[in-house]
């Protein structure tokens, strides 16, 4: 059985139409829509940030040297982009010409592993569309959700390592609802954590392996799940999905096979995630890392790390 429960998308294939000699170097990892709909895509290759309009038509690229790990990404009102480099312990606020703006952290140094100070190994941003404060999970090295308000000045951080309510096992992602629900995907500990924008721990979901999380215009949440660990290789339904939830948490629709793959309806690692005007799912796969980190062999062929998907109405 298909982890799809109902048919109100469909994926499409070969959608992204990159230049020849130019490559994503096997991982896109994170994924994010502007005001018009076009898609920006941070990834691991030589060019790290390649812009593309809804129908996968490139439009440019930038960013040559400027990053050690891209890891995340998220677009604010002003289309503005905010760039996350886990191994570079810092976040850019870039023009979506390339121009810095500012940037949180300092490059390449890092805070000492799980101090809860800034940054060890952060892993993605959300953005306030009505304050403009930057909220950041901090994230491989650190269990930490950090807060800053618009112009980069800090204001509070929560979070420490644990299972209990508010506590975090790889803060790996993070998401804002219109009601002022901030959306940590906690992804060791198979969760969502629900928090309000003063930090304060509001409720938790259980959910396989939240590896990104996004809303849309409708609050609904799109979660994409990672795959179990080896010693459950090959069981079906665990993860490699994404995952559509009410505002309040419950499962509207499950898209993705029942095992991970590279055939158009399978997902591998959804990394990055991201909703359109129009309700298209664009998911970021480290599909490489995925595959390789397992000592497996890949599928025969390229190993798709950009996936779009469709609403059918």
């Amino acid at each position: 059985m298909s982890h799809q429960i109902n048919s109100n998308y469909s994926p499409v294939p070969n959608w992204c139409r990159l230049p020849y000699g130019m490559t994503f170097k096997n991982d896109a990892t994170s994924v994010a829509v502007d005001s018009k709909d076009n898609v920006y895509v941070f990834c691991r290759g030589p060019i790290p940030l390649f812009i593309f309009d809804s129908k996968g038509n490139y439009l440019d690229s930038w960013g040559e040297g400027e990053y050690l790990r891209p890891h995340g990404i998220c677009i604010d009102n002003n289309d503005d982009l905010y760039l996350i480099d886990d191994q570079g312990h810092m976040i850019e606020k870039r023009t979506k010409e390339g121009k810095l703006i500012f940037r949180l952290g300092e490059k390449g140094k890092s805070s000492k592993r799980q101090s809860g100070k800034i940054f060890n190994l952060p892993t993605d941003a959300i953005v306030d569309p009505d304050t403009g404060d930057i909220f950041i999970s901090d994230g491989y090295g650190n269990s930490r959700v950090h807060k800053f308000d618009a112009q980069g000045k800090y204001i509070k951080s929560w979070g420490e390592p644990g299972s209990d309510a508010g506590k975090f096992s790889l803060p790996h992602n993070i998401a804002i609802t219109s009601d002022k629900r901030l959306i940590v995907a906690d992804r060791e500990n198979f969760r969502l954590q629900i928090f309000d924008t003063d930090g304060n721990f509001i409720d938790q979901w259980h959910i396989h392996h939240p590896m990104s999380v996004t809303t849309d215009s409708k609050d609904n949440i799109y979660v994409g799940e990672m795959g179990p660990p080896p010693v459950q290789e090959g069981v079906k339904n665990l993860g490699n999905c994404v995952s559509i939830l009410s505002s309040e948490g419950e499962l509207i629709e499950r898209l993705g096979d029942e095992l991970p793959g590279s055939n158009d309806d399978q997902f591998v690692a959804p990394h990055g995630i991201s909703v359109d005007s129009k309700g298209s799912i664009y998911v970021a796969e480290v599909a490489w890392t995925y595959w390789f980190s397992r000592q497996e062999n890949p599928p025969i062929g390229e190993i798709p790390s950009l996936r779009k998907w469709k609403r059918n109405d």
